[in-house]
């Protein structure tokens, strides 16, 4: 039975829907980091919010740990890069807040626009200073909005049911889209330009880290006023200090801070400052959404390998898990067979669907065949962290999909290019529903892989099936199956021997001296 701690306050219902689902479940909130590294190896999932710090301290310790699921949208408390490069799946919540928090930035954007903080303290210190109050109306202004995504958008469509004119920036947001959601997309300096407010909805990372700076500010309109409700370090904290007190800029509203908890600010105190203490989530309907979400996609990933919202893989639906399953499988092994049997180092992989696999999601088996093409050389890769680590051995990756041809419905072939050559292997999974190879270096062959196999490539010749089969029985090794291919009489042929038993280096040293043979290597799957 998986286990899931829930590491962070969160709705009860997150604990009652994991033991609905028939997983064992520990709440311990609030647990120093030496603490936790102590009890984590125990663990197959992780529910956090933003509380807990998942380091890679925390991670090395998680030596069990599938998943973490964060209740919520921000994952900079996760160390992604150490999960990623653990095999960790992480996911967070992005839906269930969305509403509540762009609620919140709307909220701060009439308390900049009225004052409403400053004038409730002194109108309850027993002072009327009604003139001392003046703000400005929202309708007719412009409302900028940098980073248009499911937060962004419905903050956008707040602004213009007030009547307010919406500008975006968002590089990943379409011109199509744009128009469905009724605002003007543009750059980020003409946005700074024009806007009257600006609201921030992006995520941190190293482009969108300190984007709004003293350079960002002195692009702005004079008396421009700032909303940050997103991610802390979007802004950079003592620049706009000064762009306060020289009135460049007329107010900021801020939800989030570089430092959390934030005790200590340089803008505390100040007038033209709204502060809250990290709220855009913080209603009783959000944090059942996300405690029930996070919960969910935790269970199913463990129970069903079903993958939601995921940072660091492709998504996998609960529907489409078990009809993924085999072709994940064959993928991998197609991936398995094709490193162990390439010398040279890899500079081009062309993966092709055909059939009915083209029409499932290719995502994840594209994940998968390139772990196992490169796990011969490096043995803790893993599905979550192939693809950033072929990107970063300049590894060429491309897929194509295709109707079914040839004598299968559905196929998967693999095409690994080095400096020297091109090789093809394909497989496909049969009605039983085990996975098969059906070419092997370009050579149409029909085999079901085994744990322990003996490749061989050979010259086509009478004699050598025999010779192979007197070596191995000479050593002890006994043949579990024997699978053989050529291009034509006399050309190139090839093997695939499932074997029981180990093969050491000095037998494939007497295969290697075998006449006619011209490669031979043991396979271990």
């Amino acid at each position: 039975m998986p286990k899931v701690l829930i590491a962070d306050k969160m709705s009860p219902r997150a604990e009652e829907i994991f033991k609905e689902r028939g997983l064992e479940v520990d709440v311990n909130v609030g647990l120093e980091r030496d603490e936790l590294i102590k009890i984590i190896g125990d663990y197959d999932g992780l529910a956090v919010r933003s509380a807990t710090k998942v380091t890679p301290p925390v991670l090395e310790a998680a030596t069990k740990l599938k998943v973490i699921g964060r209740a919520g949208i921000g994952v900079d408390n996760i160390d992604l890069p150490t999960a990623t490069n653990n095999g960790v799946v992480v996911m967070n919540t992005p839906f269930g807040n969305s509403i509540t928090t762009a609620e919140h930035a709307i909220a701060m954007m009439f308390a900049l626009a009225r004052q409403i903080p400053e004038a409730d303290a002194s109108t309850q210190a027993s002072k009327w200073e009604k003139s001392k109050f003046m703000g400005v109306e929202l309708t007719g202004k412009i409302l900028g909005v940098i980073g248009c995504g499911n937060i962004g958008s419905i903050v956008a469509s707040r602004g213009i049911g007030l009547k307010m004119k919406v500008i975006a920036f968002d590089p990943f947001l379409t011109p199509e889209r744009a128009v469905d959601i009724g605002v003007e997309k543009v750059d980020l300096d003409e946005l700074l330009a024009r806007a009257d407010f600006i609201t921030m909805h992006t995520p941190l990372t190293d482009k969108t880290r300190n984007i709004i700076n003293a350079d960002a500010l002195a692009k702005c309109k004079k008396g421009v006023r700032i909303i940050n409700c997103a991610r802390g370090g979007l802004i950079v904290e003592s620049d706009l200090k000064v762009a306060l007190e020289s009135g460049q800029v007329a107010g900021a509203a801020l939800d989030v801070f570089e430092e959390e908890p934030a005790k200590e600010n340089p803008l505390f105190g100040m007038d033209n400052v709204v502060c809250t203490p990290h709220l855009g989530a913080a209603t009783e309907e959000a944090q059942v959404n996300v405690a029930i979400q996070v919960a969910e996609q935790l269970s199913d990933y463990l129970m069903s390998g079903a993958v939601t919202n995921a940072i660091n893989m492709p998504s996998i639906s609960a529907e489409e898990a078990p009809r993924l399953k085999p072709f994940v499988t064959l993928a991998e092994q197609l991936g398995l067979l094709a490193g162990q049997v390439t010398a040279s180092s890899i500079k081009e992989v062309n993966i092709e669907y055909a059939g009915e696999v083209s029409e499932l999601n290719c995502a994840p088996l594209s994940s998968a065949m390139i772990s196992g093409l490169l796990r011969p050389l490096m043995s803790e890769v893993n599905m979550v962290s192939a693809p950033a680590i072929a990107k970063d051995r300049g590894m060429d990756v491309a897929e194509t999909k295709r109707g079914s041809t040839g004598a299968f419905d559905s196929y998967i072939r693999l095409v690994v290019k080095t400096e020297n050559s091109e090789r093809s292997f394909a497989g496909t999974v049969f009605s039983d529903g085990k996975p098969r190879i059906i070419q092997l270096t370009g050579i149409n062959m029909e085999a079901e892989l085994a744990p322990r196999m003996l490749f061989i490539t050979n010259n086509d010749q009478p004699g050598i099936i025999g010779s192979i089969g007197s070596l191995l029985g000479t050593h002890g090794i006994n043949i579990a199956s024997f699978n053989l291919g050529r291009e034509k009489p006399g050309g190139s042929a090839i093997a695939l021997i499932a074997v029981d038993n180990e093969i050491s280096a000095d037998v494939l040293d007497e295969v290697m001296a075998l006449e006619q043979v011209t490669q031979a290597k043991a396979l271990v799957f």
